[in-house]
């Protein structure tokens, strides 16, 4: 039997591990009517049917099951091996890709990408900003950026960018109107800016005070899905939002918005960069994480 070649082998990877065509194609580079062309060879060089098709859907075969399974650590080490030659060179070469929060994004892009840039022109930074929380092994991040809280319990994180504090605020006029609340459970008689998560439910505001913690599914006739908007809409008066403080900070020096309920949002752990435990760190990734330490340090 004629031997697969290992871009074809990769492909196959990519689109298992996606269960997508067009994720897969973005990845390897390519068009997705290419990446479909290899497919065919691909299962025709193998004498076997890997993929089932339908135009909304792509699932394995067993065979392809079977495939996957042997062929997954037999890439990883690949990637391994050529790795090693960026150790050898002392200079770290190659793509790292990374999916972070929008705001976790913003600071990589203000604070650690252009210094790290610099000193590594041999990388290229597939940085990628989403709200939903992915499985960044599953969907080929080398690392993920999200709140330290919400890391998964098997990668390892690495924290920057300090606490993170989130606050409700409201405009004065708002407050003008209705009585500010004094505790969590006031909130139930104001009208209030509700989140949509990534997930498609609606976010739960979380408080605490010396120890006791007060989670409240608010009321509102507003629902809003990006932070940018949640406070635009506080300060056009239409309620009490919940937002992380760097988010209001410039409407709340200006004035155009206030705080409430100020003792009960405390800091938390802010953002983490995080990658799996116990998988190999590429050059790329370990020298990231020296420049993000570094600027911690700063």
């Amino acid at each position: 039997m004629t031997r697969p070649s290992l871009n074809d082998l990769a492909s196959f990877a990519a689109i298992a591990n996606h269960r997508s065509f067009r994720k897969a194609a973005e990845i390897m580079g390519v068009s997705r009517s290419a990446l479909s062309h290899a497919m065919i060879g691909l299962e025709k060089t193998l004498g076997v049917r890997l993929l089932n098709r339908t135009t909304r859907s792509v699932s394995l075969t067993e065979a392809g099951a079977r495939l996957l399974a042997h062929l997954g650590p037999v890439l990883q080490d690949l990637d391994t091996a050529l790795d090693s030659l960026s150790d050898a060179r002392g200079t770290p070469s190659g793509t790292l890709r990374i999916n972070a929060n929008k705001s976790g994004a913003a600071i990589l892009l203000r604070d650690v990408i252009p210094p790290f840039l610099a000193h590594h022109p041999e990388v290229e930074i597939d940085l990628v900003s989403e709200g939903r929380l992915v499985d960044i092994v599953e969907q080929g991040f080398n690392a993920g950026v999200r709140l330290t809280e919400a890391v998964p319990q098997d990668m390892v994180a690495v924290r920057f960018g300090g606490d993170v504090r989130f606050i409700a605020v409201a405009s004065p006029d708002y407050l003008e109107r209705h009585d500010p609340p004094t505790a969590p459970d006031d909130l139930h008689a104001h009208r209030c800016i509700r989140q949509r998560l990534p997930s498609g439910k609606r976010y739960r505001w979380e408080f605490s005070r010396h120890g006791a913690e007060v989670i409240v599914d608010v009321p509102g006739t507003l629902t809003l899905d990006d932070n940018d908007l949640l406070v635009d809409a506080a300060a056009r008066g239409l309620g009490i939002a919940y937002v992380p403080e760097g988010f209001a900070r410039t409407l709340l020096d200006s004035g155009l918005l206030v705080t409430v309920l100020e003792d009960w949002c405390p800091p938390s752990p802010g953002l983490a960069l995080y990658y799996p435990r116990n998988r190999h760190v590429p050059s790329t990734l370990r020298a990231f994480i020296d420049t993000l330490k570094a600027i911690n340090r700063n």
